[in-house]
């Protein structure tokens, strides 16, 4: 089985042939391609993680579709001033699917 350790969105995503991923929002239409750089690559039993080599594999993943995640409600409060604050949230996020470790 080949995966790749990749850099997406902020985060460090395991990705392999198939897989869905949801990173933070990615510039594009549905359909495009991305290309992510790995930062480890294991094919059963080999696996490398030195720099030389790792430049030579790209990780390619379409886009599939731009969403907004569910929403965070954030709420601050101080006891015995009548201060309160609240505050919603919702991530923009993109879902991709990954096609190619080569």
């Amino acid at each position: 089985m080949v995966y790749a350790i990749v850099r997406a969105g902020g985060r460090q995503e395991k990705v392999s042939v198939g897989d869905t991923i949801v990173i933070n929002r990615v510039a594009g239409e549905a359909g495009d391609t991305v290309e992510f750089a790995p930062v480890l690559l294991v094919d059963g039993d080999k696996v490398t993680s030195a720099k030389e080599d790792l430049e030579k594999v790209t990780v390619t993943a379409e886009k599939i579709e731009d969403f907004r995640g569910s929403k965070v409600r954030i709420l601050k409060f101080k006891n015995k001033t009548g201060y309160t604050k609240r505050q919603g949230h919702r991530q923009e996020l993109t879902r991709l699917k990954v096609t190619k470790i080569a």
